[in-house]
């Protein structure tokens, strides 16, 4: 009788160990759908009464608190949002793929770790923190060097977001150069191939889908970033770009998509729909904010979902 309840309570615990696995497996999904549902029920009422493709993403023009004529242009937002993730891929793709090709092929096992527990504690510095250090430290530098009247734009908030996507590029890049298979390595070796020369022929070339999902999850990182770019970019409605040289302007302020959430959310109003089903004007600002959102959530979705099809790929072909 013991053994017989011993094993019927054994069954249980095993059941509900495993029901709670599997519920923990789903809530990613089940959160995922969460906020796809909540952005685009707060959003939605803009894109069915107010949103046209020419005024809201080809308009640079953004006045939602207009007395007059309210107009909700995001095409210089997302310039500075481009602009932003360029400047910091310039900056974090060298340093990153650097970083791990110097800590996969060249660097002693010690120093391996003691250099990979840097990276990781610069991937645990807050961004509230990058966006002090761009406002006090760069901001003066840039200042200083450049002779530019104000420190806070494009080329500052590049670097600082740049240094912040750095982590994620080392991790992914070293996992890459990783799973090149040891025989390929031996190979160049025993036919006296240097380890520059084994890493630029052999590695590389082996590890380069790995590699550009690196750089992809590290665009998303740039992309997504709120704070720091809030804090760095000097937060202008301007469009850096230009048609003669240089076409990009690092010294001008710009603005980007998340920190314009960040800035005008607390502030927009949130109003209830009047008795016919339509909201006050005053209320498109807030809806206005969900739709960069639902913008911001179809780009980055699109970043992560390609650079998980890379890897994919990767591992098919091994």
């Amino acid at each position: 009788m013991r053994s017989r309840l011993r094993a019927a309570l054994s069954f249980l615990s095993e059941r509900t160990i495993v029901s709670l696995i599997y519920l923990c497996g789903i809530s990613s999904i089940i959160f995922v759908f969460g906020i796809i549902f909540f952005v685009a029920r707060e959003g939605y009422p803009f894109l069915r009464d107010a949103f046209t493709a020419k005024g809201f993403l080809l308009s640079e023009e953004w006045f939602p608190t207009s007395s007059l004529n309210k107009r909700y242009g995001t095409l210089a937002q997302m310039a500075g949002t481009l602009s932003v993730t360029v400047m910091a891929m310039l900056v974090a793709v060298p340093f990153g793929l650097g970083s791990a090709f110097f800590l996969s092929n060249f660097c002693g096992k010690k120093m391996r770790e003691v250099l990979k527990v840097f990276v990781e504690l610069l991937a645990a510095v807050p961004s509230v923190i990058w966006g002090f250090i761009g406002l006090m430290v760069m901001n003066p530098l840039i200042m200083k060097l450049t002779g530019a009247p104000m420190g806070l734009n494009l080329l500052n908030a590049g670097i600082v977001v740049g240094l912040m996507s750095v982590p994620i590029v080392v991790s992914i890049a070293e996992d890459a150069i990783r799973a090149v298979p040891d025989g390929y390595i031996e190979a160049a070796q025993a036919l006296g191939a240097t380890k520059w020369q084994t890493l630029r022929r052999v590695i590389i070339p082996a590890a380069k889908n790995g590699l550009l999902a690196a750089v992809l999850l590290g665009v998303g990182r740039a992309v997504g970033e709120t704070m720091a770019v809030l804090m760095c970019t000097g937060h202008a409605n301007n469009i850096p770009f230009d048609g003669e040289f240089p076409f990009l302007h690092a010294l001008q302020s710009v603005r980007t998509l998340t920190a314009t959430i960040a800035a005008e959310l607390g502030e927009a109003p949130r109003l209830d729909s009047l008795a016919d089903g339509s909201f006050p004007p005053e209320a498109r600002h807030y809806q206005a904010l969900f739709v960069i959102g639902i913008v911001l959530f179809i780009v980055t979705f699109v970043i992560n979902l390609t650079a998980d099809l890379v890897v994919k790929g990767i591992r098919r072909r091994r």
